[in-house]
């Protein structure tokens, strides 16, 4: 059971690492402010896109966070019920 739990909590965490990465390379490449007239029509495109990425990632981010604190908890448990009860 427990090794189970850690392998399933492992490529949780892994995969909220590598969410976080990617949201870490995203977010390099926003801008927090733009003086934009007709010509940059195009950067304003890219940050809407970039924006869109992000609000489409971070439930994710959430969820794997969310996911890998309560399978850590749920450890936890198993290993001290396992340890009072012998």
């Amino acid at each position: 059971m427990m090794t189970a739990l850690l392998v399933v909590w492992g490529a949780v965490t892994v995969a909220l690492i590598l969410l976080l990465i990617y949201r870490g390379t995203l977010t390099m490449h926003e801008d927090d402010q733009l003086f934009l007239d007709s010509a940059e029509d195009h950067m304003q495109k890219e940050q809407v896109e970039l924006l869109s990425k992000m609000d489409r990632l971070t439930p994710w981010v959430r969820i794997c966070g969310a996911g890998s604190a309560v399978l850590l908890v749920v450890m936890a448990g198993v290993y001290l019920f396992t340890h009072m009860t012998q």
